[in-house]
């Protein structure tokens, strides 16, 4: 049995509640959770939660991940708060951040499962065709956003469209996270 893991993406102004969860939850369940930023060429980050003011130090990048490595993940979770607003942005006008990028090349790993909880489809604004034509859910405030990537909007909780999970807030944490140990405990690859 190979061994199961998940990146979660972090930046500044996560909600302190959802990281602790997933940090206790995911390993109650033997899936080993890599907390992944973007480094600026810094060895390690340390991050503040937007709730409880929380630090959370990240020394592991998704920068320059090789296929091999971005494969060996069963999930990628972009979490909720303005986790996927900051790790948007790029140094220049009108280019791709890595984290973009990086979930760009994520979304086209069909046997990795993705979720994006509350605001975080946010990161799918400058890659639209990622998502044009998906069933997603999210934050009432982005609406707007996901149906401008040509996504469906769907009123729900939780909305799961092939290997893409979503769920509407942030305070959806733990059904979401149950969804995706199911999807991972399913998932045949």
């Amino acid at each position: 049995m190979s061994e199961k893991k998940i990146c979660i993406l972090i930046e500044n102004r996560f909600i302190d509640h959802e990281i602790i969860y997933y940090s206790n939850r995911f390993a109650e369940e033997g899936i080993n959770v890599d907390f992944m930023t973007r480094l600026w060429g810094q060895p390690k980050l340390t991050f503040k939660g937007l709730e409880l003011g929380m630090e959370l130090s990240v020394d592991k990048s998704f920068e320059d991940m090789d296929d091999e490595t971005l494969e060996s993940y069963s999930a990628i979770i972009m979490p909720a708060g303005y986790v996927a607003d900051m790790l948007r942005y790029s140094q220049k006008p009108g280019e791709l951040s890595p984290c973009v990028e990086f979930m760009k090349r994520a979304m086209e790993k069909k046997h990795i499962i993705k979720g994006a909880i509350c605001h975080s489809l946010w990161i799918f604004d400058h890659i639209p065709e990622v998502i044009r034509g998906r069933k997603v859910t999210c934050h009432n405030n982005v609406i707007g956003s996901v149906r401008n990537t040509g996504a469906i909007y769907v009123d729900q909780d939780i909305v799961i469209d092939r290997d893409f999970i979503t769920a509407r807030t942030g305070g959806m944490f733990a059904p979401f996270a149950r969804t995706i140990i199911n999807e991972i405990t399913n998932n045949k690859s």
